[in-house]
């Protein structure tokens, strides 16, 4: 079968691109109804945690951090059962999945979706990390959009290309370096923009005087040749994860009718045989994590 190749697909320049610097920039690429959607949801979600009860399950979801001044809630996980179909929506549209089949081959999976956000006033740093550290015989990256902008004099990311190709002492580079290491680079953004981060690209935000609140969806893919060989995850969930993608293609075509649809080519295989139990589907827990190398929480060496 001859597969079409979407519009939203890389090209081989931006892949090499990708695989040399460990990062990848589309400007302005969610854009209209479904970017104003997104905003709307991610305020929803960041309400959602605020209030939740602390004797519900779902609390595990919301994540809140220490700082100087107190707790500062700062993260919501497993975005697509909280009640806003944005999420499911963003995910099926050919905008992500034709770039996760350009990075990770027809069967990628989807194995995280958060968003993550430092509300107006919070300017504390995300200091040097890589978010997971692997062999490298296969891509795994970050899809990031920014649904607020992001500029350089209010804690920015700040990357260093070419840094994934080995694991880094992240405390050391601190030490060392501050936030202006050789050869890094400020990563601005506007609303739409989207960024791919290699999980081992070492990045991180220095701390600032607490600007406007600034919310960035990410999207995590791997491909499930990677997955079954390597872990942590097992056939089970990679197919309950792959679930996912004819959730989100069905979610992003009920919303918008007359837009490209992407044609999902992934190998029968490793996807779920019989009815979806979408309830099910929308929060495959993690059990299990790929260690990746930060300075608070040091890394695990590769066998």
């Amino acid at each position: 079968m001859v597969q079409t190749r979407s519009r939203y697909s890389l090209s081989a320049e931006q892949v090499q691109f990708f695989d040399d610097n460990g990062y990848l920039l589309l400007k302005n690429w969610i854009t209209g109804e479904l970017l104003e959607k997104l905003q709307s949801a991610g305020s929803e979600w960041i309400e959602g945690g605020l209030n939740v009860d602390m004797n519900d399950p779902s609390r595990r979801d919301y994540a809140f951090a220490k700082r100087t001044a107190g707790e500062v809630f700062y993260r919501v996980d497993y975005l697509h059962n909280k009640g806003q179909s944005a999420s499911l929506e963003l995910l099926g549209s050919p905008m992500v999945l034709a770039v996760a089949e350009s990075l990770c081959g027809p069967n990628f999976v989807p194995t995280y979706e958060s968003m993550v956000f430092k509300e107006a006033g919070d300017g504390e740093a995300i200091r040097w990390h890589q978010d997971a550290v692997h062999p490298r015989r296969h891509r795994i990256f970050n899809y990031d959009l920014y649904l607020d902008e992001s500029r350089a004099d209010a804690g920015a990311l700040v990357v260093i290309p070419g840094s994934q190709t080995t694991i880094l002492d992240a405390c050391e580079m601190e030490r060392l370096h501050g936030w202006t290491p050789p050869g890094s680079i400020t990563v601005e953004m506007e609303p739409g923009d989207v960024l791919l981060h290699d999980v081992m690209v070492i990045h991180g935000s220095p701390r600032t005087i607490g600007r406007a609140r600034r919310r960035t969806i990410y999207y995590e893919f791997r491909p499930a040749e990677q997955i079954l060989t390597e872990g942590p995850w097992d056939a089970e969930w990679v197919a309950q994860r792959m679930s996912l993608i004819p959730l989100g293609t069905d979610a992003y075509q009920s919303a918008y009718p007359a837009a490209e649809s992407f044609e999902w080519h992934a190998d029968q295989s490793y996807r779920l045989t019989g009815p979806i139990d979408a309830d099910r589907v929308l929060r495959v827990l993690h059990e299990k994590h790929t260690p990746g190398s930060y300075c608070s929480a040091g890394s695990v060496p590769l066998d």
